[in-house]
């Protein structure tokens, strides 16, 4: 047994020093992913004379944006997904939807086809159970390493290198990169288990409080509005309360703006997406998720509808609360009138 933990500590060992002696690898240079890769180069992971970085998006243009943000960086431009992990020990990936992950991951100069013995994958998107474990699979047949690391936090957490990462893979990936790329790019870093989908699972759980909290949030600033009351008194009064939470001073501060503020942080179509893929884990675990579904469905009335309101930020799920209420609430059928 101790020749057993003796042999697992120098593995991880090993595999954390042939990591850091090798390029770093992103995918994906949206939303996210630009604040997350110029963060591994800013606090000095990649992007050195002796340690580049390698990346690579569907748009080359941010590829570009990059390296003129950071020019006397060592960051080189690949020509496909596949060439990024050829070139790197652990490349990480961001891609905004499981769409465009998948197509990116399997497309014949992808993800999958760069990989090759020992080579390693970290996905950070949120993505299904299934995504995630299908893709681990691949990759280790390929007799590469894989974990899941989705995120929790937006726009301005990548950016600020405050991300928390929930982690589900190889414990000795995890050790390597703990604090070689992932402290660089968040402020807490959770090893969740072995299995790939733990991760998945509790952002998922954390996305579907989210949502839930917002819509009611917004519910309750629409009805303060509607009967006369200051909205920016009301955020200010449920900061002070039990209910007190970052995201509603953030998101409240935002919306009782004149005209309300939902500059994209966080997609309100990516926000559905996660609160939907909630709902079926719940269902395939047995639980009630009954404020979610309710809440999963505005939001989905919000990405479906005729407003525009998908690409915006989630907290236009607000001016959906006034678009459901305009037939029986005078004060937004004039405000949307607006």
């Amino acid at each position: 047994a101790l020749l057993f933990f003796a042999l697992v500590i120098v593995s991880a060992a090993s595999l954390a020093m042939n990591y850091s002696s090798q390029p770093v690898g992103f995918i994906g240079l949206g939303i996210m992913g630009e604040g997350m890769a110029a963060r591994l180069i800013s606090e000095k992971v990649a992007g050195s004379p002796s340690r580049a970085l390698h990346v690579w998006n569907r748009s080359a243009s941010k590829c570009e944006a990059l390296k003129s943000k950071f020019p006397d960086a060592n960051i080189v431009v690949e020509k496909s997904a596949k060439a990024v992990v050829e070139a790197c020990g652990v490349t990480y990936s961001m891609l905004s939807t499981p769409e465009a992950a998948a197509s990116v991951f399997n497309d014949s100069a992808g993800t999958l086809a760069g990989v090759t013995s020992g080579k390693a994958i970290v996905d950070c998107a949120t993505l299904a159970e299934s995504d995630h474990q299908t893709m681990s699979a691949a990759v280790t047949a390929k007799s590469g390493v894989y974990m899941e690391a989705p995120v929790s936090g937006s726009k301005g957490p990548a950016a600020t290198g405050t991300l928390i990462f929930l982690c589900g893979g190889p414990r000795s990936l995890f050790d390597a990169i703990e604090n070689d790329g992932l402290n660089a790019m968040g402020k807490a870093s959770h090893f969740l288990g072995e299995s790939v989908g733990v991760g998945t699972q509790a952002k998922l759980v954390v996305n579907s409080v989210m949502g839930t909290m917002l819509a009611a949030f917004s519910e309750g600033i629409a009805l303060s509005q509607a009967m006369g009351l200051d909205g920016k008194t009301m955020v200010e009064i449920f900061g002070q309360g039990a209910c007190a939470a970052p995201m509603y001073k953030l998101k409240g501060n935002k919306i009782t703006e004149s005209p309300p503020d939902h500059g994209t942080n966080f997609p309100l179509k990516h926000a559905h997406k996660d609160m939907a893929l909630a709902s079926d884990l719940a269902e395939k675990h047995g639980i009630a998720y009954a404020t979610n579904d309710a809440a999963e469905k505005i939001f989905k009335r919000a990405r479906e509808g005729e407003m525009g309101l998908q690409d915006l930020d989630f907290s236009a799920v607000f001016e959906q609360v006034f678009e459901d209420s305009k037939g029986t609430s005078e004060f937004s059928a004039k405000r949307q009138k607006k």
